[in-house]
């Protein structure tokens, strides 16, 4: 099972460390990562395996969604189901 993690804000030090720790700590594991910076926006988006995630996908989902209000960042983490059945044409 996977799932995309989007971030969008104003960019700063560390937004890429802090989102990763959240995933590594409940054992999820990044496949793939495009980030940039827009002037001084960062956007940046992941591919995740969350089949070994320690925790469910909701409380995933909620912690870096708390993680992102803390840092005044929008992240949201979409399971790749939802996601494939928005992007259908």
């Amino acid at each position: 099972m996977r799932a995309v993690v989007t971030v969008i804000g104003k960019d700063t030090t560390g937004i890429i460390a802090a989102v990763s720790n959240v995933i590594s700590d409940k054992k999820a594991n990044i496949l793939d990562i495009n980030q940039s910076v827009l002037d001084d926006m960062f956007v940046m988006v992941m591919l995740i395996d969350i089949s070994g995630c320690t925790v469910g996908f909701s409380e995933l989902s909620e912690e870096l969604t708390a993680l992102g209000e803390k840092m005044g960042l929008k992240i949201l983490a979409m399971h790749e189901d939802i996601f494939n059945t928005m992007h259908r044409i």
